[in-house]
């Protein structure tokens, strides 16, 4: 039995390399030394109800947020934090921000619109604070409406037509890593792989 490893290249590390290749660089020299102050500025800071709250609608209008995530920008704008108190607290008032309807909101869009599973959709909105009721609550809610089977299915057969030649065990590693990261059940990645390839599966390990 074949056992494969995956290793995903360092994000951390590919920033630090881009940065000291552009640090190295006459342009760096030209434009990035010379306005430090306009890159990396602080924003304005607000010190009235009106216009910390004005600045959360705004940024209600572009997408929702999840309490945790206007929290994080209200404070960025105050260092006062019984004021940003004072705003969130009108803003789940007015039912502006409710992490219950936030999270049922992006399970559905995740599952329908992106394909992703369970295990991914429920990252996502750990990352965003969200707590683990309402999490729970928003995928037993997709699944009754949502098979997962079919989407793994789907995503397998597109990346099929995308492979030229035989599936090779280098491929079926690559199929099965992938639908793993995207957040699908091992269980139902291992059966519906090899209902659709025929084939049997190398033992993989992702890192």
């Amino acid at each position: 039995m074949l056992t494969i490893f995956f290793s995903v290249p360092s994000v951390l590390q590919l920033c630090v390399l881009s940065v000291k290749s552009f640090c190295l660089s006459p342009l760096a020299t030209r434009h990035f030394f010379l306005y430090p102050s306009t890159m990396f500025s602080r924003p304005r800071q607000l010190d009235t109800e009106a216009e910390l709250y004005d600045v959360a609608v705004r940024a209600l209008m572009r997408r929702a947020h999840s309490v945790h995530e206007m929290k994080q920008k209200l404070e960025r704008r105050s260092d006062n934090k019984l004021l940003v108190q004072v705003v969130m607290a009108r803003l789940k008032e007015n039912g502006m921000i409710d992490d219950a309807r936030y999270a049922k909101q992006f399970a559905r869009q995740r599952t329908e619109s992106r394909k992703q599973g369970k295990y991914r959709v429920a990252r996502d909105l750990c990352a965003r604070g969200i707590p683990d009721r309402h999490i729970s609550s928003a995928l037993e809610e997709v699944a009754q409406t949502s098979d997962e089977a079919a989407m793994v299915r789907q995503r397998i057969e597109r990346k099929l037509r995308s492979f030229r030649g035989e599936i090779d065990e280098k491929k079926m590693a690559s199929m099965y890593g992938s639908l793993l990261r995207a957040g699908f059940s091992a269980d139902v990645v291992r059966r519906e792989l090899k209902a659709i390839t025929r084939e049997e599966l190398p033992e993989v390990e992702t890192e």
